[in-house]
């Protein structure tokens, strides 16, 4: 018999979608990493490009978390501890993924990415499952939750608000407010973006929201 193009399988540009806890884990991983300052020099980000395979934080429990991650989605990561400063001491946590590595990390993080924005941005879907419904919310907190780790703080008496270069991740951060029924405002900052909730039951319903349980949190190794 004959056989047609339509016949024919068909070829995709991209990996099968993941799994949910997949998609949550490596989405996460891929908040966190837009969440850092674009390395210096006149490329930055751009689509397409890989994610970084080495990130330095400032901040432990950012570090741990994406530690964590990494490890629930099988990829391999070193985890560098430098202590600097004189008079003001501190520490820089530099996470590096190993070149065996790195295929799969960057495949996860832009699948992962993908997945979770088109969730996150695209609006309701009529006749939605319950469990697609849960894990809206849960990529929702899992943007709120890297963004709090990692992003900038900009916290004044009347609001709790993040700083980011990132225009997409800024996107998702509101969109992810709305889906935990939280009112969140975007404005420009200098040379970033702002995204900020009032003080009061918002505040306290994203950081509810976004705070690692115990059972969560886990061992990071």
């Amino acid at each position: 018999m004959e056989t047609t193009l339509l016949d024919r399988p068909r070829t995709t540009a991209h990996p099968p979608p993941l799994d949910w806890p997949t998609v949550a884990d490596a989405f996460e991983v891929a908040c966190l990493l837009r969440c850092m300052p674009l390395p210096a020099g006149p490329r930055g980000r751009h689509p397409g490009e890989p994610y970084r395979s080495t990130v330095e934080f400032n901040r432990e429990d950012a570090a741990l978390r994406m530690r964590q991650l990494l490890g629930r989605l099988g990829v391999p990561v070193e985890h560098e501890i430098t202590v600097g400063g004189l008079r003001r001491r501190f520490e820089l946590h530099r996470l590096r993924v190993p070149a065996s590595g790195q295929a799969a990390y960057t495949t996860l993080l832009d699948s992962g990415w993908r997945q979770g924005r088109r969730e996150l941005l695209g609006g309701p879907v009529p006749g939605a499952s319950a469990a697609r419904r849960v894990w809206r919310s849960r990529l929702a907190t899992a943007a709120w939750r890297s963004a709090l780790l990692a992003g900038g703080r900009h916290v004044r008496r009347h609001i709790l608000g993040v700083r980011l270069t990132d225009r997409e991740l800024a996107a998702v951060l509101v969109r992810g407010a709305a889906l935990l029924e939280v009112p969140a405002t975007l404005r420009p900052g200098a040379g970033c973006f702002v995204v900020s909730v009032a003080d009061g039951a918002d505040r306290n319903r994203i950081l509810e929201s976004a705070s690692l349980h115990p059972t969560q949190a886990g061992d990071a190794s």
